[in-house]
């Protein structure tokens, strides 16, 4: 049975749109091509993702970014001899690779900052970060209003933020509480549990609960905020995420034998800690949000929202004038 809707008609001044389906038309037009084309012209230009992991030492963090890509992507596993050295201020360093799978190219850059929380006085240990975070931003703006700007703008803005927490089993420390609430406002936040193996099932139940309601207490944004939802289908998937964060979770690049299978997995005297095994921990979950669900968002958000916001800011700031004649320029701060 065909059933035939009204087509809805789009009016305005000197505008006149209507919708005409596929039954509707003389013929087949390919109109779908255009997926195709894109997916082409994506495969061939890549695309790029900035992650950015924050945490004190002895977290897990290179570990968890190495077993997400499934590479040696951390800037600890790549320097040969690395040698751990105790660093008084927040140093950010940047390493950056080309993974290729199945012809797709992406440019990952991990953004690390050791000697995060590492100190006795941590007071303002969130402003170097808070300052790199702005500085891409105005890096990009910056291209953006160059009269001969280039045909794709190199993007170095961070599409994420992955926030580390001791599995203390208690609540959010006043650290953590301060960094969020700064840091949310201008990047999209992943809060995660780290060396979840070191609580049982039910103090990493509790422990959740408790840093859900520090989050809502506080007033803290974390990624994917519900304001972003776009449709019903969307705001389910991300209703089931919204209830799952923190995503406890275990980090390892080590293979084990499990029945005959190889696996990434945590050697115990008790076990296998299996990494990708939901019953064992939600890194598979923190992988799916990252990679395979949420990457395009990510960087959707982190264009149409944090940095637009930041954008705005800067040209109310600099008095700009786009109703008069003339070249814009902008002041240098």
């Amino acid at each position: 049975h065909t059933i035939t809707l009204p087509k809805p008609e789009i009016s305005g001044p000197g505008l006149q749109m209507s919708l005409i389906r596929g039954t509707d038309l003389f013929g087949y037009i390919g109109i779908e091509a255009v997926l195709d084309q894109m997916r082409s012209k994506t495969m061939k230009a890549g695309f790029e993702f900035n992650i950015m992991v924050v945490g004190q030492s002895g977290l897990g963090k290179s570990t968890l970014v190495n077993t997400l890509f499934k590479s040696k992507v951390s800037r600890k596993s790549c320097t040969p001899n690395y040698e751990e050295k105790i660093s008084k201020t927040v140093k950010l360093q940047t390493v950056s690779h080309v993974i290729e799978e199945n012809g797709v190219k992406m440019k990952l850059t991990v953004i690390d900052t050791p000697g995060f929380g590492d100190q006795i006085n941590n007071d303002n240990c969130w402003e170097p970060i808070v300052k790199y975070v702005n500085e891409q931003y105005e890096k990009y703006l910056r291209e953006e209003l160059h009269i001969n700007r280039k045909r794709v703008i190199p993007d170095s803005r961070v599409h994420c933020c992955i926030y580390f927490l001791p599995a203390t089993g208690h609540r959010l420390r006043p650290i953590d509480v301060e960094f969020m609430k700064r840091l949310g406002k201008i990047v999209s936040i992943v809060p995660v549990i780290a060396k979840a193996d070191t609580l049982t099932i039910e103090e990493r139940q509790e422990f959740k609960e408790r840093i859900r309601q520090d989050l809502v207490d506080n007033g803290i944004h974390v990624y994917p905020q519900k304001e972003y939802d776009e449709d019903p289908e969307e705001r389910i998937l991300n209703n089931s995420i919204r209830e799952s964060i923190p995503f406890a979770v275990v980090g390892t690049d080590k293979e084990h034998q499990v029945n005959g299978n190889k696996v990434l997995g945590r050697k115990t005297n008790w076990g296998i800690i299996e990494v990708e095994n939901v019953a064992h921990c939600e890194f598979a979950n923190l992988r799916d949000l990252l990679i395979r669900s949420h990457l395009q968002d990510l960087k959707d958000v982190t264009h149409n929202i944090h940095y637009e916001t930041y954008r705005v800011r800067r040209l109310n700031e600099s008095n700009m004038n786009f109703s008069e004649p003339g070249p814009l320029t902008m002041s240098v701060f």
